[in-house]
């Protein structure tokens, strides 16, 4: 029996898509609500016949999911199927991976008979997430517009020079009392990270949360450390960037019960 793992970011949503999976004969696998490393891990330890992921929630994080696929030789030939998007978010998902399947409910059991005959060819790889933003300010990857406020936790002398050219009209306010729109948090060491995710949990749904770090040699945390500990703390990551050769951020949001 093929294998198809599905990935949905509402496990609570997910039951009628698998439920559809088995009844067209084919074995679901499912973990529920997974970050990005962890279903990458999941897919590499045991390959699927066929990926595939829901559309209706976050469907920029599986477009990333499934550009990330296509950038790993291991699992670039699995086949991909996108369900239930809809309008300008699922041409941009068509735009990236012209050569994925595209279901709707109704002829999702014949999509994945067909997908899970393999690829015949050898799959476009799209350009990496990391690739694709390298080029843009690092204003612009944080997601800081034009007359906004960004809190600035725990600066080191340097961080401007990081961010470079901001937007007209945007004010830095470092280690504030109240929350902003963006939060730069830099973190120097798993110290740091521990004393006070407390209170960065508290805020972080009132805010785009950014935790930095100094990569290279100079760095004493790994990126693979903040993110680990920042998810045992009750965050959840979907986004990476890189701001110059020094530094990068992991966005971060409040995990759902």
């Amino acid at each position: 029996m093929h294998r198809v793992r599905i990935i949905h970011w509402r496990p609570a949503e997910a039951a009628t898509l698998i439920d559809s999976v088995r009844a067209a004969g084919f074995q679901p696998e499912y973990d529920g609500e997974m970050n990005g490393p962890a279903v990458s891990r999941a897919i590499r330890a045991h390959l699927p016949d066929a990926v595939l992921i829901d559309l209706s929630r976050l469907p920029s994080h599986g477009r990333e999911i499934g550009i990330w696929l296509r950038g790993i030789k291991a699992t670039r030939h699995i086949p991909l199927v996108f369900v239930n998007g809809e309008g300008e978010k699922l041409e941009r998902v068509r735009k990236d991976l012209p050569d994925a399947a595209y279901a709707t409910p109704a002829d999702l059991k014949d999509v994945l008979r067909i997908s899970c005959r393999g690829v015949a060819h050898d799959p476009l790889v799209p350009p990496q997430m990391m690739e694709r933003y390298k080029e843009k300010p690092a204003a612009q990857k944080l997601g800081i517009v034009a007359a906004s406020t960004v809190a600035v936790i725990n600066a080191p002398r340097d961080y401007t020079h990081a961010l470079g050219e901001l937007p007209e009209g945007v004010e830095l306010f470092e280690d504030p009392r109240t929350v902003h729109p963006v939060t730069l948090w830099f973190v120097l060491d798993l110290e740091t990270l521990l004393a006070a995710l407390p209170r960065m949990r508290a805020i972080v749904a009132k805010t785009k949360l950014w935790i930095v770090w100094r990569k290279g040699k100079e760095g004493r945390i790994s990126q693979n450390a903040i993110r680990e500990t920042a998810i045992e703390g009750g965050l959840v990551d979907y986004k990476i960037c890189s701001l110059d050769t020094q530094w990068s951020g992991i966005l971060f949001a409040r995990k759902k019960s």
